[in-house]
């Protein structure tokens, strides 16, 4: 059976570390998908647990070198955790910085152009630069040692291996020449060290890290922002009296108060009160909307004014808010497909850097300096810092974070990272009509009475479809209501199947049916309705005849309105280039004239769900990307077969288990936003990934050839890592 767990993993420093755990974790035996995510520090692992367990899965992280648990932290805790990580690389930083400063001053004595700088002499003394550097590469940089012999220790090699490497190499070498030509200590100029290089490189490190963690913490401003909706006390009332109670402890049926300006704590349905209700934060939408009784509100929406009664109808891990959560953390912390790209460059990366560096090292001390051993380690020491992939290993996982965080912002939730990638891909767009491009609702448009009074008409079809629970009898008694106080009693009610139904009101025979069995059975419709009959068929409405005692009473119309931003959207579909298609369930009439009204041109219809399927396999044997738009109830199976699936929720089933994509309030114009989106974050991350190749392939020649400083490198590498995920945090602006 498989069983999915998430994990807590700390002490990864770069993405030879994620992609360590992936390979160590999906070698073991039941392991079916492992995910680690280098910027939350999350991982995910699906497995079978017949033949595997959780724990043994932690304890192999563990002997390679990691500090994993099952993620039971709530986000605040987490968020804690970073912040007091911060403040130790903050200490770290300065206290490397302090005791780099000596070193950095005397590197004006080697510069001719800065004789005019005063260096204290103590200051260029080979042992004081060697007991200052000691606290730097041993104290401050033993982090650096432990992370590369653990990763040795697992037959790996990560970047901290070509941080000791270079260090290392710069302060021992340096230690050798102050401890064999401890005769020329009273003229230090005579001998080159490179103490300053090893300090400035862990100096730099340092504030990269620092930089970096500060800024991939706003990479998670998202999740942040939707933790921060969630209630933590409620006010509960039970037998007249008002408590406050954790909002965990609730169950169905409990009875809560929300007062003007408070949270809503937990999903429930209004049953005193009215008020207006902003669902921004949860829906993306900016206009308030009224709640009264009857109506369902949501955990995390705020209540503006009025005070309402709500009875509880879900628990707390249950709520539209917790799938939202849940949904957003799964999709940060999942791949996209191009990030393995990047996985198997760097898994192959520090072994050919350091292939690279012993070249180097030979072409300067045998070919183009001759024996200068300091020249030759100098730039071995630059292109063993420059090379580091940082970069390369934050480019994807960065911008799918930043990216989903935003869609989930405007009310789109992106299941998986994949769905960030593919989605931009999509050349066919596949729209469900009912609940997709109309409202889902149907609602009487028109009436024609005749020989009867309103009051009277309405009275009689009312009584009558209020028996039936189709949804053009729903539409018919929703209208009746607004004309008529009460409905009288109707009896010996008998559904015609596929015709419509009929029964006795007030001792009158009162027969509800489509046009067909009036034919069929030869009732009088006077020519005047057959008229408006043809009119209403032709504008795409399903109509709906009225007799009583068989005598002809009236026309109804009844149409599924076509939502307000439909058209738009498809408008802006095509033109983004999207071969814009509807299929459906409905009768031709009706799906030609909701296409007209769209400005869809490919229309099928009496498409049954399975045949729907069926097509969307055909355009992908032709080789194109399809999108599938649906309600996520009866197009389950198209939704399922397509690219991606996109489900319109409702707010109160966002249709999760369905799409690939959700949107939680069902706007055809929210999926323009998504594929506007997706085609940003995978731009976002091509940018990064060639910021992060040119790095590398400019850099390393340029330190190989001896224009770029150890000191620089450093630097210069650091400033890599912090560039791309600034970049990533423009997605945050993303205009849709």
């Amino acid at each position: 059976m498989k069983e999915t767990n998430h994990l807590e993993i700390r002490g990864m420093h770069c993405a030879a570390c994620a992609t360590r755990i992936e390979k160590a974790v999906s070698k073991i035996d039941g392991v079916e998908e492992i995910h680690v995510n280098l910027t939350t520090e999350k991982g995910r692992v699906t497995f079978s647990n017949t033949k595997i367990n959780i724990n043994e899965i932690i304890k192999k992280i563990n002997t390679i070198g990691f500090d994993a648990e099952i993620d039971r932290k709530n986000n605040l805790q987490s968020e804690m955790e970073k912040h007091r990580a911060i403040t130790v690389l903050k200490w770290q930083f300065f206290v490397s910085a302090l005791l780099t400063f000596p070193l950095a001053w005397a590197m004006f004595s080697h510069f001719s152009w800065a004789s005019f700088i005063t260096v204290p002499e103590v200051f260029i003394n080979p042992l004081f630069q060697f007991a200052i550097t000691i606290p730097i590469q041993f104290i401050i940089g033993y982090q650096f040692y432990e992370r590369a012999w653990k990763s040795l220790k697992s037959g790996s090699a990560n970047m901290d291996v070509l941080v000791i490497l270079s260090t290392s190499a710069a302060f021992f070498y340096s230690h050798y020449l102050t401890f064999t030509h401890l005769n020329t200590l009273e003229r230090p100029h005579s001998i080159v060290l490179f103490y300053e290089t090893s300090a400035f490189i862990i100096t730099f490190i340092l504030l990269g890290k620092l930089l970096e963690a500060r800024t991939k913490m706003r990479t998670t401003e998202a999740i942040k922002k939707l933790y921060q909706l969630q209630a933590k006390t409620v006010t509960l009332y039970l037998n007249g009296k008002e408590s406050q109670s954790p909002v965990y402890k609730l169950s169905p049926g409990n009875v809560i108060i929300v007062k003007s300006g408070e949270k809503v704590p937990i999903d429930g349905q209004v049953i005193e009160g009215n008020s207006m209700i902003d669902e921004s934060l949860l829906t993306g939408e900016s206009a308030a909307i009224e709640k009264g009784i009857g109506h369902h509100v949501y955990a995390g929406t705020i209540n503006q004014n009025g005070t309402l009664k709500i009875k509880v109808t879900k628990r707390d891990s249950e709520t539209t808010l917790s799938q939202i959560i849940r949904i957003v953390e799964e999709a940060q912390s999942s791949k996209a497909p191009i990030q393995h790209i990047a996985d198997k460059v760097t898994g192959i990366f520090v072994p050919i850097i350091i292939v690279i560096s012993m070249l180097t090292f030979v072409l300067w001390y045998v070919m183009i300096q001759p024996g200068q051993l300091s020249e030759a380690l100098e730039k071995v020491i630059a292109v063993l810092i420059i090379a580091c992939p940082c970069a390369l290993g934050l480019a994807t996982p960065t911008s799918v974070m930043v990216g989903s965080g935003r869609a989930a912002q405007t009310g789109i939730l992106f299941k998986e990272g994949k769905y960030l990638e593919v989605l931009g891909k999509s050349n066919v767009v596949i729209l469900d009509k009912t609940g997709t491009i109309t409202k889902g609702e149907p609602q009487v448009t028109d009436m024609y009475v005749e020989s009867f009074s309103e009051s009277d008409f309405f009275e009689m079809i009312g009584a009558v479809e209020g028996a039936s629970g189709h949804p053009v009898a729903k539409a018919i008694v929703k209208e009746s209501k607004k004309r008529v106080f009460h409905f009288p009693s109707a009896s010996e009610v008998l559904t015609i199947p596929g015709y419509g139904i009929k029964a006795f009101v007030k001792g009158k025979e009162v027969l509800i049916s489509n046009p067909s069995y009036f034919i069929k059975n030869k009732l009088y419709v006077p020519s005047r309705a057959d008229k408006e009959i043809k009119r209403f068929e032709q504008e795409g409405k399903t109509v709906m005849l009225v007799a009583i005692n068989a005598r002809f009473a009236g026309i109804i119309a009844v149409a599924d309105e076509v939502k307000q931003s439909s058209k738009s959207a498809i408008t802006r579909l095509k033109q983004m280039g999207m071969d814009v298609i509807m299929l459906t369930g409905d009768n031709e009439k009706i799906a030609l004239s909701i296409a007209k009204k769209t400005g869809i041109e490919k229309v099928q219809a009496n498409i049954t769900p399975q045949k729907k399927a069926e097509i969307i396999q055909s355009f992908q044997d032709e080789g194109k990307h399809v999108v599938m738009v649906g309600d996520g109830i009866n197009d389950a199976p198209a939704l399922t077969v397509a690219d991606v699936g996109i489900a319109m929720g409702t707010g109160s089933d966002i249709a999760i288990e369905s799409g690939d994509i959700t949107v939680i309030k069902g706007d055809l114009s929210k999926v323009v936003d998504a594929i506007k989106i997706s085609k940003a974050t995978m731009t976002n991350i091509r940018k990064n990934f060639v910021w992060a190749f040119l790095y590398n392939m400019i850099s390393i020649p340029f330190a190989m050839f001896g224009l770029l400083a150890p000191w620089l490198a450093g630097a210069v590498m650091a400033f890599s890592s912090v560039s791309v995920v600034l970049n990533s945090l423009r997605l945050q602006k993303t205009r849709i």
